[in-house]
């Protein structure tokens, strides 16, 4: 484990009551979830063991129909609307970072904070080691998805909706629905829909070739040739995708480096950064239906133990070869702050090692 050089003796000092062996860092109380989780395996990912298809039990389904408008938009004040692109200025976690054991629980395979606009690790636990994305792979999804498609355009839910594996989170699409490509994208990021991110899939292939008659599986094939192709062009060196929902494969697998160019990258999308920003979202298909999604990120819950009020957003993910797993963002001291934790065995314990990473950026503050 590695802390940036210039602050690691305060920082050790200062935060070993911070140490994993400490209870959740949350604030009041603790209360019961807003979401809840079905049965996971709570096995520590050490690499990507070769298991195509194995079943994805991600985030549980937490879509209620409503026709109340319960929506919450979550932004900071301070923050800027947008973040200056710098996702070809990520630097590379350094061999000669100072190693100093400040988090030792809970027990994961990698865990990472990223401070953006210093372009710099702030600390590094395993960030090159592969792993499996899991439903963190719905950001490059909803990025390549907005490479072909506006926010406003209109999508009709089709029969690729036989291809979403069985036991996947969803956002209770049905064939047939009309919505926006946002409302789509709210689906698919709130409510962690893989039926949501087949649709996206079909929709941004089609629409890239529409001269070609693409059968649902020749669409998704295309999607993820255009998802390996922007992973590229934004420097996750060490990723390949095989997939638009994260459902494990031995072909699918990223490194936290590379999620922290993937966050980078899309938190600089105003609709991106919006959507998984928010706790909750009423919405109304334009075919007629409605539905309430609520954001599967325990970050973003007021009524959670995990709420933090400086989160603004991006994704969660669960499957049995990414453990649980969480990618999130912050707006901390006038700075934007990524983390990226996984292989976690408990869905709590991603969010606690969290928070203990995020309180790392305390001491940097003071250090510098």
């Amino acid at each position: 484990m590695k802390i940036k050089g210039c602050f690691a003796v305060i920082v050790c000092s200062m935060l070993m009551l911070t140490s994993c062996a400490s209870g959740h860092i949350s604030k009041g109380a603790a209360s019961s979830e807003g979401n809840t989780y079905p049965a996971e395996s709570s096995q520590n990912v050490e690499s990507i063991e070769p298991s195509s298809h194995s079943q994805l039990s991600d985030e549980a389904v937490s879509s209620e129909y409503s026709i109340e408008d319960s929506s919450q938009n979550r932004s900071d004040d301070n923050a800027e609307d947008s973040i200056e692109d710098s996702s070809d200025e990520i630097s590379e976690p350094s061999e000669s970072s100072t190693v100093v054991e400040i988090i030792e629980a809970p027990s994961c395979s990698t865990a990472v904070l990223y401070c953006v606009e210093d372009g710099s690790f702030l600390y590094d636990d395993n960030s090159e080691k592969r792993i499996a994305p899991a439903s963190i792979t719905k950001l490059l999804t909803a990025a390549v998805l907005l490479r072909q498609m506006n926010p406003d355009d209109i999508v009709t839910v089709g029969t690729e909706l036989s291809l979403v594996n069985e036991g996947s989170s969803v956002c209770w699409l049905s064939e047939g629905n009309i919505l926006t490509v946002r409302d789509l994208l709210t689906g698919m990021l709130l409510n962690s829909g893989n039926d949501a991110a087949y649709t996206a899939a079909v929709s941004a292939a089609r629409k890239a070739y529409p001269e070609k008659e693409l059968s649902d599986e020749e669409a998704v094939s295309v999607f993820c040739g255009m998802m390996n192709e922007l992973a590229g062009e934004i420097g996750m060196s060490d990723s390949h995708f095989s997939d638009p929902d994260g459902w494990d494969d031995a072909e699918h697998y990223v490194t936290s480096a590379d999620l922290v160019r993937l966050s980078a990258y899309v938190l600089q999308d105003p609709v991106i950064r919006e959507i998984t920003g928010l706790h909750q979202k009423y919405v109304e298909f334009v075919s007629g239906e409605s539905v309430t999604w609520t954001n599967t990120n325990s970050l973003l819950d007021p009524d959670s133990s995990f709420y933090c009020d400086e989160a603004i957003g991006l994704k969660t993910g669960t499957t049995d070869n990414a453990g649980c797993c969480l990618a999130a963002a912050f707006i901390k001291n006038g700075k934007t702050y990524i983390t990226v934790v996984s292989g976690c065995g408990e869905s709590d314990d991603r969010y606690e090692l969290t928070l203990k990473l995020l309180a790392l950026a305390d001491g940097a503050a003071q250090a510098a």
